[in-house]
């Protein structure tokens, strides 16, 4: 781990105490627990290199510490060589990945996120009943890309906004469905909808909420210190679509925030003329990277520590078959 960069502390009321709150939950889910530790599973069962199609989570830090165990990440399974094992990412991808390492003889393994896994599920069953399927999301992201993939091409209309809604010309208005992106803001997303069930009345949609409970929790989080805050840092990639969204959520209740992947990132000028920061971190992103910039902050001025804490996770998924006792 890098240390940070030296910081100068401030002279006057700068050196006074900053309150730093610290969001919980923050950090890894357990979708991403899950799939890194599938990459360590196959590294420690078929011995490196192991291939990795897109990286496994958006992060940086842990990419590259999955690399130095020997994981190899590449965009396309045309750049996995044959009789090596290859790992699919935690985002999902769509049928025709899987359908062509089969086709080659390649031994893969999906460590899509069983709630990513879910939302495809009910798009093939939702397109089993003749519905065509609106999905809401944003277009590139690797999830939506897997999403879209699971069914024959035009099956599904990506939308990204309630003018997008509004545009909407499906053939029959009465034969339609709606599934979302799991890493959406869950305001935008309840808006979208609401726009959807106002133009389709007859539209259907997952009896569950397809945003994935640690993208809520987190949101809830930012949201429960965001007032209090005169500023946030938000840990994550600038890839990472939960982690854009946290924010977001920040700014649009009146605080400044500022993406971040590492306490290197940190500018001392964030630090001036406040008394409270927040921080809190995406999915993607391990509690080491918030320590180091909490450290970070520290080294500009001193700090007091307190967690808000504001839902509890225990949420553990499964691993593939064959890993378990890797």
């Amino acid at each position: 781990m890098n240390a940070p960069h030296p910081m100068t502390r401030p002279d006057g009321d700068e050196a006074a105490e900053l309150k730093v709150l610290i969001a919980a939950p923050r950090g890894f889910c357990a979708g991403v627990d899950r799939a890194i530790r599938i990459v360590e599973l196959a590294l420690q069962k078929y011995g490196a290199p192991v291939f990795v199609r897109h990286e496994i989570v958006h992060n940086r830090y842990v990419v590259d510490s999955l690399k130095a165990k020997g994981a190899v990440f590449v965009e396309s399974l045309d750049q996995v060589p044959d009789d090596v094992p290859v790992v699919f990412s935690a985002h999902g991808v769509p049928k025709a990945v899987p359908a062509k390492a089969e086709m080659r003889g390649l031994d893969y393994i999906d460590a899509t996120c069983p709630l990513v896994s879910k939302v495809h599920r009910q798009a093939e069953r939702a397109h089993e009943t003749g519905r065509h399927i609106i999905f809401v999301g944003h277009a590139g992201h690797p999830e939506v890309i897997g999403t879209l993939g699971q069914l024959p091409e035009g099956a599904m209309t990506l939308v990204e906004s309630v003018d997008d809604v509004a545009a909407l010309a499906p053939p029959d208005p009465d034969m339609l469905s709606f599934l979302t992106q799991t890493t959406l803001s869950v305001d935008d997303t309840r808006d979208i909808i609401a726009a959807l069930q106002h133009r389709f009345p007859t539209i259907s949609g997952p009896r569950g909420e397809d945003i994935c409970y640690a993208t809520s929790n987190r949101q809830d989080a930012v949201k429960a210190i965001a007032g209090e805050c005169d500023r946030m840092i938000v840990i994550g990639a600038p890839n990472s679509s939960n982690s854009l969204r946290l924010v977001e959520v920040a700014e649009r209740l009146g605080t400044p925030a500022h993406l971040v992947q590492r306490g290197t990132d940190v500018d001392p000028a964030w630090l001036q003329n406040i008394g409270t920061l927040g921080i809190t971190a995406g999915a993607s992103a391990p509690e080491t990277l918030v320590r180091e910039v909490i450290d970070a902050v520290a080294a500009v001025r001193p700090i007091v520590e307190d967690v808000v804490v504001t839902a509890e996770e225990n949420m553990v998924f499964k691993l593939p078959r064959g890993l378990e006792a890797a």
